[in-house]
């Protein structure tokens, strides 16, 4: 994963947390004008954002972005379906992935590039179980105590 130089950056904590993460790909958004000025404020959520093919093309669904405050009648609609932005190859190689059972696309993060053209970072995943996510949260609070003991000494 490259490294992001951007003063916004907004990500989904719970896409790591409900999902293996297998592989990750950064796609463009067909933004309007007060979505993008709205995502430069960083009022932009990720939350319960999940992606979804519709005519061999890559939409994403449920992410909020914030009306613009002075957008008047121009403004957008907060949660409305917006297009991703990917190579034929990279929809296909998804597509196919997604076809087995269990294999999900999940918005990982948005960010502004060095251009200042927004990129969002989705990921195909696979749903954790239940067991899966109390092993997730028993190797935290590990490591977590495994620092505050080296902090000591």
């Amino acid at each position: 994963m490259e490294k992001i130089k951007s003063s916004v950056i907004i990500k989904n904590k719970r896409a790591t947390f409900d999902f293996e993460l297998l592989s990750s790909y950064t796609a463009g958004i067909v933004l309007v004008g007060t979505e993008i000025k709205s995502i430069r404020l960083g009022k932009a959520s990720l939350v319960d954002t999940y992606c979804f093919f519709s005519n061999n093309e890559l939409w994403v669904k449920n992410m909020n972005i914030s009306e613009y405050f002075y957008g008047s009648y121009n403004n957008h609609l907060p949660r409305r379906d917006r297009k991703l932005l990917l190579n034929r190859k990279e929809l296909d190689k998804i597509r196919r992935l997604t076809k087995e059972t269990g294999f999900t696309i999940v918005p990982t993060q948005l960010y502004l590039d060095e251009k200042g053209l927004a990129k969002l970072q989705i990921a195909v995943a696979k749903g954790k179980r239940s067991y899966d996510k109390r092993e997730t949260l028993k190797v935290k609070d590990d490591k977590r105590m495994m620092e505050r003991v080296m902090k000591k000494f």
